[in-house]
């Protein structure tokens, strides 16, 4: 469908594989699409803020990402917060809440 609808995305996809580069054809270590908002550097309590170019058009992959906090630690995703490593389990049954229509609660 992207190569239909969405050109700009299917550019960066190889051989079912994403996100390759358009020029290069070799994966990429971060999803082009992602965008940060630089933090106020006038708050130390402010973090940047990611967001997402193709949210309504992003692949299952984004869609169902994340399912554990351990997964989340491994990538080291920027959007866990202290609280979350503080309190893993807490956080995995936020997580669960927060994703329930995305994809199956995470079972032990």
């Amino acid at each position: 469908m992207w190569e239909l609808f969405r050109p700009d995305i299917a550019q960066y996809v190889k051989k079912g594989l994403i996100w390759a580069s358009p020029k290069t054809g070799n994966l990429l270590n971060y999803c082009p699409f992602l965008r940060v908002i630089p933090a106020d550097p006038g708050n130390v309590k402010a973090k940047d803020i990611y967001t997402c170019d193709i949210y309504y058009d992003r692949p299952d992959d984004c869609r169902y990402y994340p399912v554990t906090i351990k997964q989340m630690l491994n990538d080291e995703c920027e959007m866990l917060e202290d609280k979350d490593l503080a309190n893993p389990v807490k956080a995995q049954q936020e997580l669960d809440i927060l994703m329930k229509d995305s994809r199956p609660a995470f079972d032990k």
